[in-house]
């Protein structure tokens, strides 16, 4: 068992005992996620601890979207408790990177891509191939595949 998954199961139990019915839910949610990525597939594994950082890194996107959904549609209650599991989820999670760090790293990296010769659109992969491992968990995928294009632009 990987040290997050422990921390998990203990967090759990204290949770559960000082009656936080956010966090033992949340740590409950987390904890099923995890064990049905274990048993996916066609046998059942332990994960690494950066998988179980990924397990809860997309977990903490869907209660992020979710919050996102609810506030628009008026329903704050919802959206309030989808924000509340988020921070319970946030704890785990390592430090998230600025905007600002990884426009730096993006600089560096295409500024790599040019030195070996891979300039434009076709640098790309390159770049994202270098850069997703160092960002994985820390800054969303999405957002930085968008400043390498722009970067790249």
């Amino acid at each position: 068992m990987t040290d997050l998954k422990a921390t998990l199961q203990a967090d759990l139990t204290e949770a559960i005992r000082g009656r936080d019915e956010v966090t033992a839910a949340t740590v409950r949610m987390a904890l099923a996620a995890v064990t049905t990525e274990e048993v996916s597939g066609k046998a059942a594994r332990t994960l690494t601890e950066q998988e179980v950082v990924g397990v809860l890194t997309k977990e903490a996107k869907k209660r992020r979207e979710a919050a996102a959904a609810f506030s628009d549609a008026g329903r704050t209650e919802l959206a309030d408790r989808e924000e509340a599991e988020l921070a319970v989820l946030a704890r785990y999670l390592p430090e998230p990177l600025t905007e600002d760090e990884v426009t730096t790293m993006v600089a560096e990296a295409v500024a790599s891509a040019a030195q070996s010769g891979v300039t434009g659109m076709p640098a790309m992969g390159r770049i994202m191939k270098e850069l997703t491992p160092r960002t994985a968990g820390r800054f969303d995928g999405g957002r930085l595949a968008a400043l390498v294009r722009a970067a790249l632009s």
